[in-house]
C-alpha cells in the first residue's frame, strides 16, 4: 500500500480566477496557509509537485527544510481553460452566463472554448497517480497540485462519477489523504483516508 497526501496550493496573486496554466506565484497568505495545512506528525518520503509556481515554489522550500527528494511532474498541472484562462467568474458571467452554467452543471459534456477536456485531465492525472504508486510502493508521498487534479483523484477514490467532480469541495491549501496500490493485472485501486468524506 502506498500512502498519498494531496495538497492544493494556497491563494495565488491575482485573486480567484480560472487560472489554469497561468503561472502566478503564491501570496504571503497563500504561503502561510500551506504551512498551516501540514500535519505536525506528517512523514513523507518524497514530494511530487506540479511545475507551476504556486505549487513548485512551496514544494522546493518544503523539500529544502525537510531534506526530502522532490520531482516536478507536468501531468499534475491544472486543467488548461482555453479562452477562459485568467478570467474571473464575474467576467465570464457577463460575457456568456449560459456557457458558465453548462460547465458547472456538467463539465464532462461542456468544455470551455479551446480548453483541455475533463476526460483529458482525468487521463493524465490518474496516469500520474498510478505511476507514482507503482514506482514508490509502500512509501508515503506528498503530491502538491491544483483543485482540478485533486477533484479528479477524489472522484476515483470515492467512486463518484467524473461529471460530479465540481461538486467536491477542495479549498485552497487543503490536504486530502489517499492510499492505493496497483494489482498484478495492472488495475489501480485507491481509496480516501480523509476523516470526513467530501
Amino acid at each position: 500500500m502506498t500512502f498519498v497526501d494531496l495538497l492544493r496550493h494556497g491563494e495565488a496573486e491575482g485573486g480567484p480566477r480560472y487560472r489554469g496554466s497561468s503561472d502566478d506565484p503564491l501570496t504571503a497568505e497563500g504561503w502561510a496557509r500551506m504551512w498551516a495545512a501540514l500535519p505536525e506528525d506528517a512523514q513523507w518520503d518524497r514530494i511530487v509537485s506540479s511545475p507551476l509556481a504556486r505549487c513548485a515554489g512551496f514544494a522546493r522550500e518544503l523539500s529544502r527544510r525537510r531534506s526530502l527528494p522532490i520531482e516536478l511532474n507536468q501531468d499534475l498541472r491544472e486543467m488548461h481553460f482555453g479562452a477562459w484562462e485568467g478570467r474571473t467568474v464575474a467576467d465570464l458571467a457577463a460575457i456568456d452566463a449560459e456557457a458558465l452554467t453548462r460547465f458547472w452543471q456538467d463539465p464532462l459534456k461542456y468544455t470551455p472554448p479551446g480548453a483541455e477536456t475533463l476526460a483529458q485531465l482525468q487521463s493524465r492525472t490518474l496516469g500520474t497517480l498510478k505511476a507514482v504508486i507503482t514506482q514508490y510502493r509502500h512509501r508515503r508521498l506528498l503530491l502538491i497540485t491544483h483543485g482540478g487534479p485533486i477533484r479528479v483523484l477524489l472522484c476515483q477514490a470515492l467512486g463518484k462519477p467524473l461529471e460530479k467532480s465540481l461538486q467536491i469541495e477542495v479549498q485552497p491549501a487543503s490536504l486530502h489523504r489517499l492510499c492505493g496500490h496497483v494489482t498484478a493485472d495492472g488495475t489501480m485501486q485507491v481509496r480516501s483516508r480523509d476523516p470526513v468524506t467530501p
